[in-house]
């Protein structure tokens, strides 16, 4: 059930101060020693923001907010895996420290569900970070699943 204090709606670039933020909590937890934060954070909020700004159905980015104060945001999108199925991906799901906990996050994750039914997919996928237990332990509670895993090496 979503808490209804909870409001997602369609992120606009009057969005892109609050996204960028929480592209930077993408890296709240210890990461590969070669993988810097400012990379990371940057990709994302600058791929939520193209999604935006192309406006395509296939690749939608929300934001979550309660009481009108923005808490959360998903970058949802359609892809095609290496093997060819088509299927719905989050690229991106953050809340912000004060939301960590409270629901928004399981709102999110349920209005991906919803997105990805209503486009006929049967397979939701997202990746993570191995050091992020906290997140996979998130994602684990709501069903998902590893599949596959990356292994890297620094040479």
């Amino acid at each position: 059930m979503v808490d209804e204090q909870i409001r997602i709606r369609p992120a606009t670039l009057q969005d892109e101060a609050s996204l960028t933020s929480l592209a930077w909590r993408l890296t709240a937890f210890t990461l590969p020693d070669w993988r810097k934060p400012e990379s990371i954070a940057e990709a994302d909020a600058r791929e939520m923001i193209a999604a935006i700004r192309a406006g395509a159905p296939d690749s939608e980015v929300f934001i979550a907010e309660r009481e009108g104060v923005t808490a959360g945001c998903l970058h949802v999108l359609e892809t095609a895996d290496f093997f060819g199925l088509t299927h719905a991906h989050i690229s991106v799901i953050a809340t912000t420290a004060e939301a960590e906990g409270t629901g928004v996050g399981r709102a999110l994750l349920q209005h991906a569900d919803v997105w990805a039914r209503r486009r006929g997919h049967s397979l939701l996928t997202l990746n993570v970070f191995a050091a992020n237990e906290r997140a996979r332990r998130f994602y684990e509670r709501a069903g998902y699943s590893a599949e596959m895993m990356k292994y890297s090496k620094k040479i």
